[in-house]
């Protein structure tokens, strides 16, 4: 994380699901304080224009006919995570770009200008520079706006940009020469009893142990992730004493540590 910080390059963190790679962008963020993680979640429908920027020509043009003059073309630019993320910050904002070996094959090479730049073109207000050389635009951030003069945007400390992926997907040598590769595995019976004390404290602790060890003998088996753990012992903890004894118990946990992949679905 502190060669991505000091060498201005994305850090790609892989690994398999549930085993806190999201969490990183937070931790970093609240660790240097680098105000709210700015969120791009990828599907298959995702582009390079939609994390940038988005423009409403069609809400334009209608509310232009209500209103008998033109609107204010500001009002009709958002931009995304990414474009918010390049704005000319004095501290760098953090960029989560989650699950993305969802997106589109040519995604990845589309950032690398973007990536190297720092940089990017509002199209539709460059057009519209000489008689609006500065436009108000809003934010991803929720209430913002920017000020954008000759419709470009230069950032002036790259952001933090932290990028999940499953590793469902190989990315390009181009792409994968550009970031900082971090693989996470899946965390230790120890990592996972500080997981437990973290977020239940001291009414983790009579059930804890014997849980963790349930919880590794379905990993062996199955892939499960870390949070359905932590599901397991919010009932443990919540549960009066004669249903964990119960022998419907071990049906809870079936249901609660299903795996995670097509095969354990219903």
């Amino acid at each position: 994380m502190n060669a991505a910080l000091c060498l201005r390059r994305p850090l790609l963190v892989t690994g398999p699901p549930g085993v806190g790679k999201s969490t990183l962008a937070y931790a970093v963020t609240r660790e240097l304080r680098l105000g709210p993680v700015l969120r791009w979640p990828i599907n298959s429908r995702s582009t390079l224009r939609s994390g940038l920027y988005e423009y409403d020509a069609v809400a334009r043009v209608q509310d232009a006919r209500l209103e008998g003059a033109e609107p204010d073309i500001g009002d009709y630019v958002q931009l995304g995570a990414l474009g918010t993320a390049l704005l000319p910050y004095e501290q760098p904002r953090v960029l989560l770009v989650d699950e993305f070996d969802k997106g589109d094959l040519d995604l990845a090479n589309d950032l690398l200008d973007t990536f190297e730049e720092g940089s990017y073109q509002i199209r539709e207000l460059f057009r519209a520079r000489a008689r609006e050389p500065e436009v108000v635009v809003h934010t991803a951030d929720a209430g913002g706006t920017a000020r954008i003069r000759n419709g470009r945007v230069q950032c002036r400390t790259f952001p933090f940009i932290v990028i999940t992926s499953n590793g469902e997907r190989e990315f390009p040598p181009a792409f994968l020469r550009r970031c900082i590769r971090l693989e996470m595995s899946q965390p230790s019976r120890d990592r996972l009893a500080d997981l437990a004390v973290a977020h239940f404290a001291e009414r983790a602790e009579p059930y804890k142990d014997r849980l963790i060890q349930t919880f590794l003998e379905y990993r062996d088996r199955n892939p499960v992730a870390a949070d359905q753990l932590l599901n397991a012992l919010h009932l443990a903890i919540h549960s009066a004493e004669d249903v964990r004894q119960d022998r419907t118990w071990k049906q809870v946990l079936d249901v609660v540590l299903r795996r995670l992949d097509a095969a354990g679905t219903e």
